[in-house]
């Protein structure tokens, strides 16, 4: 892997806990409403503009992407955001309770991202892509890091280690509860050449972002008579985590409705998929326990894959989605289908609950959580997962170590 030191365009230390943000994509435009009251500061505010305009406003409309850029260029200009005099490295660390994860934040080239070196285990959808296209574009610069991981080497976990043993640069406890420090790395040549060694990346989070930037980088590219490769546009903001220290989070579902059928006829119906027992609680066991909230209700469903599965096919969510989803709810494709949504694991069974006893959905499904030995494997095969299967805890904040371009 190659990735390189840039000038960051980052908040003034005192700053941070007002300006950095959670990422666009997993708050609602109400959510970031409440998060962003009485702060202008927040990145919110340029992540997800439309939180500025009445409810009825098309968020890809032009005046959104237009205020995006008004927020972003008042924050430069107040000196609220400042860029680094040398391109550096940063070490990036986040606590959430016990659980601690430290990466380097780094420049990674787009032609590695198009080459396969960082691996995809998910497909895009071509409006958020698109989204995040003109929102790179309009603002000519990434806000916010690609979530990457990688098989951990003992000479970089030396290096972070070194690199750490100081006072951080920025240090502060989001309203999440979650600690971010940040440590500056000035001469950032050792870690780049410990990179070298990593034969490849796998996307953890972010793979809109990671496509949008290759997308813009073709678009400079073909704008550019002069275009070497080298230039700004031509790489993207990441954060690489060792494997090791990552953890992830089940993604849940949420059905409006049993496509026509009693709650006593999808029940019966659910026998011929697995094993179904009521429950007492909503946390699935292990692997292919899934627990069904349906009528003020748990109940266990017991998926067993094929033998000769494949890495994909024998994912909980693979097996719910072809044996639950598509035959008995009519959800062919849970990426276009407006009867699901889908659920961070992050926010509990009981917000499938209270779902599900309000009447916002009919049925719930609570899901294992994949291994990132399964992500792994599946992105080596070259395979894609389905849509929403992995939720991964702690978010990297926005607004922290920017690159512009």
């Amino acid at each position: 892997m190659r990735i390189r030191s840039y000038r960051a365009l980052r908040p003034v230390p005192a700053l941070a806990s007002r300006i950095a943000s959670l990422p666009y994509d997993v708050v609602s435009t109400a959510e970031s409403r409440a998060l962003v009251a009485g702060n202008p500061d927040s990145m919110l505010r340029i992540a997800r503009s439309d939180l500025e305009f009445p409810d009825d406003t098309d968020p890809y409309s032009e005046p959104v992407y237009a205020k995006a850029k008004t927020n972003w260029d008042r924050l430069v200009r107040e000196q609220r955001l400042v860029k680094e005099d040398a391109a550096s490295l940063y070490v990036y660390r986040q606590q959430m309770g016990q659980h601690v994860q430290t990466g380097v934040a780094a420049l990674c080239h787009v032609d590695d991202y198009d080459a396969g070196l960082i691996k995809k285990h998910e497909k895009t959808r071509k409006d958020k892509e698109d989204d995040r296209v003109r929102h790179t574009s309009t603002l000519s610069a990434n806000p916010g890091p690609v979530f990457l991981t990688y098989r951990g080497q003992a000479a970089i976990d030396a290096l972070v280690t070194q690199a750490t043993a100081g006072a951080p640069l920025i240090d502060f406890t989001a309203h999440t509860g979650v600690r971010h420090s940040i440590w500056r790395i000035a001469a950032p040549a050792a870690l780049v050449a410990a990179f070298a060694a990593v034969p490849c990346t796998y996307i953890a989070d972010g793979h809109h972002r990671a496509a949008s930037a290759a997308r813009v980088a073709r678009e400079r590219r073909a704008a550019n008579p002069q275009h070497t490769g080298t230039e700004d546009y031509n790489w993207f903001l990441t954060v690489l985590f060792p494997a090791e220290q990552l953890r992830i989070l089940p993604y849940n579902r949420l059905v409006v409705d049993l496509n026509g059928r009693t709650s006593a006829q999808f029940l019966a119906e659910l026998g011929k998929a697995g094993v179904v027992s009521v429950e007492s609680t909503s946390e699935p066991a292990a692997p292919g326990d899934v627990r069904v909230y349906l009528d003020g209700r748990w109940h266990g469903l017991s998926l067993t894959p094929a033998a000769d599965a494949d890495p994909v096919s024998r994912l909980d969510v693979s097996l719910l989605q072809d044996r639950v989803l598509a035959p008995m709810l009519a959800i062919d494709d849970p990426r276009t289908s407006k009867r699901i949504d889908f659920v961070g694991g992050i926010r509990g069974t009981k917000f499938l609950e209270d779902a599900v006893n309000a009447g916002r959905a009919k049925v719930a499904f609570s899901l294992h959580a994949v291994t990132i030995e399964q992500l792994m494997d599946i992105a080596d095969a070259g395979q894609i997962m389905p849509p929403k299967s992995t939720w991964f805890e702690p978010k990297l904040l926005d607004g922290l170590f920017m690159h512009t371009f």
